[in-house]
């Protein structure tokens, strides 16, 4: 029996550390927007960007928007739509850093989801490797130091949409092209994501034009970056690597809004490195290993 030809662990790997560090740039674009616009605003010309940006794959690839599954591309919106609101509010009345490590409990709820609704076998040391991701995750926000705020209860609520949004989109790739996967993502968020926006609406200035137009492209391509990686390795394996993030973020937030890098900080990016190291390691030698296990079979099936 032939395996996928679209399986590819190492592009899958590559796509979704592409993906992570967009969509890093994308959260420092959205605190940068928001020194003047409010969250649900960004939320609107992220998507409204999105599909400019995202025009052209439907005029140069021949991507093709007939389906069957606009059912499912209307969940799926809606949860992405959902998890962006309650994402993008958190990271603008958080602390970046912070903000994004609480999004780093999303691969525990793509782990626990992508078991229950794509099957996906999970065993003991990629469960390990989300898991001590998650503590180095926890090593930087430290729950004992902090009080219980909504801003954090929100970040926990957009992780868990944001989870079931992954998971949406690999069933949706099982069938879908990327490209149009992309396309009808912002042809439905951008409508929808239009109300919520209108109560707080403000026109951006020259400068806040920049930040929403480069937050729509960051966001296009890594949301092209990590439903390729969909496509070609699973979903509860590709996570961790999200936490890719941080370090870039951290940077960032350092740089340009003087939130203290610090040893907490570094300490848990180091953890979280390591485990995502750990797991892209596990899915290379998963890779050759079956590669072999099959030329095996076909060698003893052709002595048959």
């Amino acid at each position: 029996m032939s395996s996928d030809p679209r399986r590819d662990p190492t592009q899958a790997i590559l796509l979704m550390a592409a993906s992570a560090i967009m969509f890093g740039l994308m959260a420092v674009g959205i605190r940068m927007a928001a020194a003047e616009l409010h969250p649900f605003q960004i939320a609107f010309f992220r998507n409204l960007f999105g599909l400019i940006f995202a025009l052209p794959l439907l005029a140069g690839s021949h991507v093709s928007l007939r389906t069957r599954r606009l059912g499912l591309y209307f969940l799926r919106c809606l949860i992405g739509l959902a998890a962006m609101l309650t994402g993008f509010w958190s990271l603008v009345h958080l602390p970046l850093a912070q903000a994004v490590a609480l999004s780093y409990t999303t691969p525990l709820f793509v782990t626990v989801l992508a078991v229950f609704f794509l099957r996906e076998k999970v065993r003991l040391r990629r469960w390990s490797a989300v898991i001590v991701g998650f503590l180095g995750a926890l090593v930087i926000i430290r729950p004992g130091a902090l009080e219980t705020s909504w801003p954090t209860l929100v970040a926990l609520l957009s992780a868990f949409l944001a989870a079931a949004a992954a998971v949406s989109i690999k069933f949706l790739s099982r069938t879908e092209p990327t490209g149009a996967i992309v396309i009808w993502m912002v042809l439905i968020m951008t409508p929808l994501s239009l109300p919520p926006a209108l109560p707080y609406w403000t026109w951006p200035s020259a400068a806040g034009w920049i930040w929403v137009a480069l937050t729509g492209l960051f966001g296009t391509v890594g949301h092209l970056a990590l439903t390729g990686a969909y496509k070609r390795g699973d979903a509860s394996a590709l996570q961790p690597l999200n936490f890719l993030q941080l370090p870039l973020v951290a940077f960032f937030a350092w740089l340009l809004f003087a939130e203290r890098l610090d040893r907490h900080t570094l300490f848990g990016a180091g953890i979280i490195l390591a485990a995502t190291a750990y797991i892209a390691h596990r899915e290379a030698v998963l890779a050759r290993r079956t590669v072999t296990d099959a030329e095996v079979g076909s060698g003893q099936m052709a002595n048959r």
